[in-house]
């Protein structure tokens, strides 16, 4: 097994690419309030649109509640591409670095998201959550995302 790697995962959201874009983009406070799995979100330094800014996370993955402080590392909203570092916590227990990528498309009905993990982990056998496990916490979040804007749609 090798110590770095990279994994990522693809969805469909029926949620148009701007709007779900703009979630992560402009809104990164109310993502606890909207998935499940997401606990809190406390901002340490920058703004929270800000390329630079760190935000600590509580989260649960594997059903551990766990917490890591995240930092946005590049915004390309052309792209709609935003890239983070995940560091502290539970991930710097397992990882040297750990850092993911959010690109939003737009799709054929709404939007077509993908998200990549590159790490390094610390050791072969880590102790912590496996880079899939972080796959399965965003496929979680993304599908909270998804039926929140679409519930929002359908009460209006």
């Amino acid at each position: 097994m090798a110590l770095c790697g990279k994994v990522f995962t693809e969805f469909e959201s029926e949620v148009p690419a701007a709007k779900f874009y703009n979630i992560f983009r402009k809104q990164l406070q109310h993502i606890p309030n909207i998935a499940e799995d997401v606990h809190g979100a406390t901002l340490l330094e920058g703004e929270w649109d800000k390329a630079g800014s760190v935000i600590h996370w509580e989260y649960t993955i594997d059903g551990e509640e766990e917490s890591a402080k995240g930092k946005i590392e590049t915004i390309d909203d052309d792209n709609r591409v935003i890239t983070f570092s995940l560091f502290d916590g539970n991930v710097s227990e397992n990882y040297k670095s750990f850092k993911g990528t959010l690109q939003v498309m737009d799709g054929e009905y709404g939007a077509f998201v993908r998200w990549t993990f590159e790490y390094e982990k610390v050791k072969e056998d880590i102790t912590g959550a496996v880079p899939v496990s972080y796959l399965d916490l965003v496929a979680d979040v993304t599908k909270d995302i998804d039926a929140h804007f679409v519930e929002e749609e359908q009460q209006i």
